[in-house]
């Protein structure tokens, strides 16, 4: 039986830089960081609160063809790689803290049935999704709700 998911992978450029983002800016604490070759590093990030869930920051390498490892490179390089969703405790102030730290805002925070929500850029080009999560009737959300959310 599953009882729970513990390792996300998250493609990165470069791990170094990734994992000084993820934990001097999100503030994530490394998991494990062993070199198992001399080309492959197993590095992972947890966050305080959560430490049951690894976050893999891994580079495009084999087994992947070298065609995929491109295309991963190339969506990276274009800043439309899906990352991660995060629960915050305040949307708006955790993305002006954000900003202030030179992290990029792709989306400003704004008013949603579930939350506030707002979405952010990694280092390596991935999209974070941040929410402050509210109770919400996911039977009450009609499509004005979800075409055009308040701000």
């Amino acid at each position: 039986m599953i009882t729970n998911v513990s390792l996300v992978s998250v493609w990165v450029k470069d791990q170094d830089a990734s994992l000084a983002f993820y934990t001097d800016v999100l503030g994530f604490r490394v998991g494990d960081d062993i070199r198992l070759a001399e080309d492959f590093r197993w590095l992972t990030v947890v966050h305080p609160n959560q430490p049951e869930l690894h976050l893999h920051l891994t580079t495009p390498g084999p087994p992947l063809t070298d065609e995929l490892q491109d295309q991963i490179r190339r969506s990276l390089d274009s800043g439309g790689m899906p990352g991660v969703g995060l629960n915050v405790d305040d949307c708006r102030a955790t993305c002006e803290a954000l900003a202030a730290q030179g992290v990029t805002i792709l989306q400003e925070p704004a008013d949603r049935p579930y939350g506030v929500e707002a979405l952010i850029r990694d280092n390596s080009g991935n999209w974070i999704v941040m929410v402050e999560p509210r109770s919400f009737d996911p039977d009450a959300i009609t499509r004005d709700d979800i075409e055009s959310p308040a701000s």
